[in-house]
């Protein structure tokens, strides 16, 4: 495979040259599934795991490959198997806290171009959800295009498009019918050759029936509909890179039933600008924006230029990532006192010898 198609570039070249282990290969994760990989390089597709080193540098998620990853691995003689000896320094990265109550980042995606916001015109369709979506890839650095899939079972698209534009702000919208293969083509301008495209949105939406219409081929099994409500399946359980037979790549994400950000205050401040600008003008510094007098914000909604559902959604992120910095903070002082407490310990062991 030439690693230009896989989205190699200057970026990669540049950070390849800081690591001593020129006798050694790169290629970029495919497939993650526990502790086993899966690698696109010159030797094609190999099977891998990370070399012992890697495992006990990692304290966190976040220090394990990644789907979209670069690595720079071993290859085993004369067999399609590899160990993963060190990642390449990541161009960005699309994150959620994990699922559950443990405070630990997910990487959904990694070293990307453009994220696919995917939401069908059915039961699924939720603006704040998409609100959400939205903030994650603004924090990411990531261009948002919102794809609303199923246009084929709407019958008020410029409401629709209305309602989306009203909180996307010039991202770009498309619609979509898989079943009518309409507006499909639209979307191929997104994937040049090396760039890399990320799908994320709820089960059911139609991610998968949308990749297997930019492959051409059924490659993804597809959910069958339940209970005649057109609630889809979910049928990826894992995320998974595809290489594109004209050029471009794509991230398949399994379907989320968690949304939870992590680090996400860049893209909170980016995307809801509008009521940061207006928080500016309350007459207190710390306004919470609730029973405090001459408050910029109620004002505006008040005034019916702020929607209270707008801002509704940003306090609920805002006190999430307030939450999440806390726990954090908690996990940090918790590391430290275990790694200050190993230093006591062995200092008192040499002294007994």
């Amino acid at each position: 495979m030439d690693l230009n198609n896989l989205g190699w570039n200057v970026f990669f070249e540049k950070h390849l040259k800081a690591f001593e282990q020129h006798s050694l290969n790169v290629g970029r994760i495919c497939c993650e599934n526990k502790n086993c990989y899966m690698i696109l390089s010159e030797y094609g597709e190999l099977s891998a795991v990370i070399s012992g080193k890697l495992r006990n540098n990692g304290a966190n998620r976040e220090y394990f490959p990644a789907v979209g990853d670069w690595v720079i691995f071993e290859k085993i003689t004369n067999e399609n198997k590899a160990i993963i000896q060190n990642i390449l320094p990541r161009k960005n990265k699309f994150s959620r806290k994990i699922a559950g109550s443990e405070t630990q980042e997910q990487i959904l995606a990694a070293n990307i171009d453009t994220v696919f916001i995917v939401s069908s015109l059915n039961y699924d369709f939720n603006p704040r959800r998409i609100e959400r979506y939205l903030t994650m890839v603004w924090n990411s650095g990531v261009n948002p295009v919102i794809i609303l899939t199923k246009s084929d079972l709407c019958n008020n698209l410029d409401e629709i498009l209305y309602e989306v534009e009203s909180i996307a702000f010039g991202t770009r919208i498309h619609f979509i019918s898989n079943v009518l293969n309409q507006g499909i083509e639209l979307l191929k301008q997104y994937l040049t050759i090396g760039s890399t495209i990320a799908l994320v949105g709820s089960s059911g939406v139609g991610k998968s029936t949308l990749i297997n219409k930019l492959i051409g081929e059924d490659l993804l099994t597809i959910g069958e509909l339940r209970n005649n409500i057109d609630k889809g399946k979910h049928t990826t359980t894992n995320r998974h890179l595809y290489v594109l037979p004209d050029g471009g790549l794509i991230i398949d994400t399994p379907g989320m039933r968690e949304l939870q950000l992590w680090n996400a205050d860049d893209g909170l401040s980016q995307y809801f600008d509008d009521i940061e600008t207006l928080a500016k003008n309350c007459r207190f510094t710390d306004c919470k924006h609730g029973s405090e007098p001459e408050c910029a914000v109620k004002k505006a909604i008040s005034q019916g230029l702020l929607e209270k559902n707008r801002y509704e959604s940003y306090a609920k992120m805002k006190n999430e990532l307030d939450y999440l910095t806390k726990r954090q903070n908690q996990k940090s002082s918790q590391i430290e006192r275990k790694k200050w407490k190993n230093i006591h310990k062995q200092i008192k062991e040499l002294k007994k010898k």
